[in-house]
């Protein structure tokens, strides 16, 4: 059996609509991602050296266009100003958490540190300025930038969705970090 456009949607079309749906909660935004990835699927087929990897091929068209869709939607979600909730979220505690701790090991000492101790440790910032004899100004500094730098790294890994209230609801992770 040759591998066409309308062979792919009769063998797919169903599922990458509940994976869409899954991910993307508007309706019409996931028919339209749908639409899409199929534009993207006839336009490239031609590119699809290996028809065992087809399923794989046709996912990642798919996961690259809901993280379009993200991207455009929106800027990257932004940290919870309290990273314990992250860690200690049970639904989460097996997914993004266990992406957390390794890239809080990543940040240099002095930022990995002043993480660990106000975020998810039991010192206030204020505190830990006392305990390190710095200004509680350059300790609130010093707190932000490390969450930056963590942002950072979260980004390059995985695209988060978040509710109006910028609370976790998902993730997609686009590189091989480990998340999932």
């Amino acid at each position: 059996m040759t591998t066409t456009t309308e062979n792919i949607w009769a063998q797919f079309h169903k599922e990458l609509h509940r994976f869409i749906n899954k991910r993307i909660k508007d309706a019409d935004a996931a028919n339209d991602i749908l639409q899409d990835i199929f534009i993207k699927i006839h336009l490239k087929l031609n590119t699809l050296t290996d028809a065992e990897k087809l399923t794989a091929w046709v996912y990642q068209i798919a996961r690259n266009s809901i993280l379009d869709y993200y991207k455009k939607q929106k800027p990257q979600a932004e940290f919870t100003e309290n990273l314990k909730e992250i860690v200690d979220d049970e639904a989460f505690k097996t997914e993004l958490s266990t992406c957390l701790i390794p890239m809080i090991e990543e940040l240099p000492a002095d930022y990995k540190d002043a993480i660990m101790q106000t975020e998810l440790g039991d010192l206030s910032q204020k505190e830990y300025a006392e305990k390190l004899g710095i200004s509680y100004s350059g300790t609130k500094s010093r707190v932000q930038r490390a969450r930056q730098q963590l942002h950072d790294l979260f980004n390059q890994c995985c695209t988060i969705e978040t509710d109006k209230y910028g609370n976790i609801i998902d993730h997609i992770c686009h590189k091989d970090c480990g998340c999932e």
